[in-house]
């Protein structure tokens, strides 16, 4: 049997768990995205999924003859057709993961103080040699408002992480309640009003057909100027063109971790814009995650091997 580990892009998996006890399985590390996912899967009996590195729709599944079972790192895959699967008889287990979403909590105010003091920039220009030339005087956090666009799990950890640098934090969502924004420290408020008077906005909502495109001008024009736009979410919950039109006014600075089309292309506008902070998608990245996520698929071929699926993804 062929065992294909997909988007390592940091060669990492095959030190994190002992994919050596599999026996009789020949195993084959994809450490870049795949080109033609149909004629480089086709092979392969055991797929490893990466969160949603690599999309796995209907139309892909259909053409892999001989996929056998599918181990997904992580809970939750919107680009992964489960539907698809079943109908084949294909079954697919998931991983657990470390922490519970704070990674993404501690990401996301690394994005916001880098954006806020210009740390990126400066960090530039001290390798250059230079000292503060072409550097903002940044702002600091105490005083300023936060405004959350979701409040759940990892937004409400954020909204704390905001009370203690001192900051007022509102709140909008589209079923959020007042009662649900007091409990977590923020205040309510309308979606027009949390972009029109926040110094700093930040998103942590799940990527949904309700919440792909929440984002719009409509939102970003409202911005003061100065503010910061965080995601660490989803890229596509922001439009875009729209993000990049408001970009190239100047009018705000963004502080992004996730984008439309993952990797982020080489010849991206983001990555040629002063007033945008970058990171590669690493709000889930780090060594306690890996050591879960690659020793969980091991276990879970193993146990597939065996007759006993464990970790069944529903």
């Amino acid at each position: 049997m062929k065992l294909a580990i997909l988007d390592d892009y940091q060669r990492l998996a095959l030190g994190y768990a002992d994919w050596k006890s599999l026996k009789g399985i020949e195993v084959v590390v994809f450490d870049k995205p795949l080109q033609d996912p149909a004629k480089q899967l086709a092979p392969f009996d055991i797929i490893c999924l990466m969160r949603e590195r690599t999309p796995f729709p209907r139309a892909l599944i259909a053409k892999l003859p001989n996929l056998k079972f599918v181990s997904l790192t992580g809970a939750r895959s919107p680009s992964l057709d489960t539907q698809a699967l079943k109908e084949r008889g294909i079954p697919v287990s998931n991983t657990r993961s470390a922490g519970g979403g704070l990674s993404t909590v501690e990401l996301t105010w690394g994005l916001i103080i880098a954006a806020a003091r210009g740390l990126a920039k400066g960090e530039r220009n001290m390798r250059s040699g230079r000292w503060h030339e072409g550097l903002a005087p940044g702002f600091s956090l105490a005083g300023k408002r936060l405004g959350l666009l979701g409040l759940g799990n990892i937004g409400a950890r954020v909204a704390a992480i905001g009370k203690a640098f001192g900051m007022e934090c509102i709140a909008w969502s589209q079923n959020l309640t007042a009662e649900a924004a007091n409990a977590a420290g923020a205040r309510l408020v309308s979606k027009n009003e949390l972009f029109e008077k926040s110094d700093v906005v930040t998103i942590h909502l799940v990527l949904s057909e309700r919440t792909r495109g929440l984002v719009r001008a409509e939102d970003l024009e409202r911005m003061r100027p100065g503010a910061v736009l965080v995601n660490t979410s989803r890229g596509p919950i922001i439009v875009e063109p729209d993000l990049l039109k408001v970009l190239q006014s100047g009018k705000v600075h963004a502080a992004l971790d996730v984008y439309e089309r993952e990797p982020l292309p080489a010849d991206h506008p983001l990555r040629r814009m002063e007033n945008v902070t970058l990171s590669p998608h690493l709000g889930y990245v780090h060594e306690d995650n890996y050591r879960i996520f690659y020793g969980d698929t091991v276990e879970n071929v193993a146990a597939w091997l065996s007759g006993n699926p464990v970790r069944r993804f529903a």
